[in-house]
């Protein structure tokens, strides 16, 4: 028996209305929206029903991901989601050209830090001027004790891939300023994440 399609993330039920409630303000008018690391794509689903006005453009470099992507638009019937890409952040080379907005979500502490470094790359080539580049995670700052419960999460992290963990906020504002991405803002979410916002230059 083959396993369902459409695949399903426990924490994205949590968090899909708190960060909507961050991004939709923040969005332009019309355009196109490019979701780096989509995962199961329950995220771009939501999204795109709350603003059928833009068109989404998922992403993952999982083949099991852009099918679950795939399934999920398919079964909400929305027009305004485009067929997943199979895309790297960390490659030099994106499958897509150009985008008014760029949203990353739960990616930087689940992947090495060149991807860190190819997400602000790409995006820095690609977005239009003035464009959003919203990130949301756990992340670890200068100016504020980390949260146990992160402690913990990334502690696991580690010993999964020594490559993953929690980024200094710090470190993923110098590397998006490095590429014309100007940091704006964070809003500090439920359960220890953050909203991090930036506008190319």
């Amino acid at each position: 028996m083959s396993p369902p399609r459409r695949r399903f993330a426990p924490a994205t039920a949590r968090n899909r209305d708190p960060i909507l409630e961050v991004l939709g303000p923040l969005l332009p008018e019309a355009g196109l929206v490019l979701e780096v690391a989509s995962g199961t794509g329950e995220h771009v689903v939501h999204f795109a029903q709350a603003r059928p006005d833009l068109v989404w453009q998922p992403s993952d470099p999982s083949p099991e991901a852009r099918e679950s992507i795939a399934a999920w638009a398919e079964a909400e019937g929305l027009p305004n989601v485009r067929a997943p890409l199979a895309l790297d952040a960390a490659a030099e080379d994106w499958p897509v050209d150009d985008f008014d907005a760029a949203v990353c979500i739960n990616m930087l502490h689940i992947s090495p830090w060149e991807a860190t470094q190819g997400l602000m790359r790409g995006v820095g080539k690609r977005l239009a001027c003035g464009g959003l580049l919203y990130i949301y995670g756990p992340f670890r700052r200068a100016d504020a004790p980390t949260a146990p419960s992160n402690e913990a999460f990334d502690a696991e992290l580690k010993s999964r891939d020594a490559r993953w963990g929690l980024r200094m906020l710090e470190d993923v504002q110098a590397e998006a300023e490095s590429h014309g991405l100007v940091f704006e803002a964070f809003v500090e979410m439920p359960a220890n994440n953050l909203s991090l916002i930036f506008r190319k230059r």
